[in-house]
């Protein structure tokens, strides 16, 4: 069993604990979170990578992994989350539990001081950043920001979101736009930096077999050079409730093989905070998220219209996005299709054995979670930009107690607004 206990160590700067003795690793991490704005999200961005270059004490990354390997190897990495209109900027740390170490050191203190330190005390070159690391990180995340376009699939969805959100905030990419890459200098990033250890709202995590009294005087004494502010920013998410009178279609070619088709729905404004959130988890399980969903048992399977088709929930923005992968001259096939296996679910053409395959799928997914420190810091990051505290054996136990007729009236809230499709240079539909 674990025992999850939430804790505000300063204000606006929250503690996710989870005490458990099922890993022989510590994991932790630390996130600034803010609202997705073009203007400062390459910035954003670019922050944590800078960061890791070096701090004070360690000022290259060669010292910096010196210090990982006196730690018996741990590992420290930057990260960029999207959660909804939630830009997170994080670093995660995976650190041997301390009942592992030859000597039995306490590694957990000083693993978090070194996280710290690259966070809160960079090393500098005339009062801003160096210019060597800022430049270096500009690059790799102009590099990160054209590889998107390598992997067509998961391109086809951030067109997608691009397209259906083009109005608000979601449709802004997690690394801000190339432009806005090119025009950061080592002040502008300096700057930006102080504006969002004073103003964002920050989320700590820890996951390991030290005790919570432990893990909260430990994460004080790190952070404790965190500005204090008691009017931190807590990032909203809007939830738009209606689509587009009719569908908004977008087509692109682009040098492929194969065609992405990609649909977003509105969910009539069901998010994470609704009481209905468990009964739309349902329905996209049965309709398309998992391996025995209408879309892949029929769409894909059946009628062999796609090479892949499946949904998932941008949960704190009430969307249903689908990917499918088609041959051109399936378009309209497998557009139709997809609609059809909708109006389905819509019409209560639900087998008992689809929902009950569907809520022992989503239930088992919920409790392997607790199998995994990386997948459970998401889940509670997740949490935390929603405001909420629900763990996943609640959520799980939540979703057990849902209807088919709930499921079929979420079915019928769904809205479609957007389709994306990326076709071949040439190519007819």
């Amino acid at each position: 069993m674990s025992q999850v206990v939430r804790t505000q160590l300063f204000p606006g700067v929250n503690l996710t604990a989870v005490h458990t003795e099922k890993f022989k690793s510590n994991y932790f991490g630390v996130s600034l979170l803010t609202g997705l704005d073009r203007s400062c999200a390459a910035e954003n961005a670019l922050l944590p990578f800078v960061l890791r270059r070096g701090c004070e004490s360690h000022p290259d990354m060669q010292a910096i992994s010196a210090r990982l390997d006196e730690l018996y190897g741990g590992a420290i990495e930057p990260t960029i989350h999207k959660k909804g209109e939630i830009q997170c900027m994080s670093f995660s740390a995976s650190f041997l539990d301390d009942a592992y170490a030859l000597n039995g050191e306490q590694l957990l203190e000083p693993a978090l001081e070194l996280l710290s330190e690259l966070l809160l005390r960079p090393l500098t070159e005339d009062g801003v950043f160096c210019r060597e690391y800022v430049e270096g990180e500009r690059a790799n995340l102009v590099d990160r920001i054209r590889a998107q376009l390598n992997d067509k699939r998961q391109y086809s969805m951030t067109r997608l979101g691009q397209e259906m959100c083009r109005y608000e905030a979601f449709g802004i990419s997690k690394y801000g736009d190339e432009g806005e890459v090119s025009a950061i200098t080592p002040h502008s990033l300096w700057t930006r930096y102080q504006t969002l250890l004073t103003t964002a709202q920050v989320e700590m995590f820890y996951c390991g077999s030290a005790a919570p009294e432990r893990v909260q005087q430990a994460f004080r004494s790190a952070f404790a050079l965190l500005p204090v502010n008691p009017d931190r920013e807590r990032p909203a998410c809007e939830l738009r409730i209606t689509a587009h009178p009719e569908p908004n279609v977008v087509e692109e070619a682009l040098d492929v093989t194969q065609g992405k088709l990609a649909m977003g729905f509105r969910t009539d404004g069901i998010g994470v905070w609704d009481e209905e959130y468990p009964a739309l988890m349902l329905f996209n399980a049965v309709f398309g998220g998992t391996s025995m969903s209408k879309l892949f048992m029929n769409v894909r399977e059946k009628l062999s219209l796609c090479y892949f088709a499946s949904s998932s929930l941008e949960k704190l923005k009430g969307l249903m996005l689908i990917s499918s992968g088609i041959e051109f001259e399936k378009f309209e096939q497998a557009r139709d299709e997809i609609l059809a296996q909708l109006s389905a679910c819509q019409q209560g053409d639900i087998t008992d054995d689809e929902l009950e395959g569907a809520r022992r799928i989503m239930s088992a997914a919920l409790q392997t979670m607790l199998d995994s420190q990386h997948r459970m810091a998401d889940y509670w990051l997740g949490m935390a930009a929603a405001g909420m505290h629900e763990t996943p054996e609640q959520l799980a136990a939540r979703l057990e107690q849902v209807t088919k007729e709930q499921v079929i009236a979420v079915a019928g809230r769904m809205h479609l607004d957007t389709i994306y499709f990326l076709k071949g240079k040439g190519a007819a539909r």
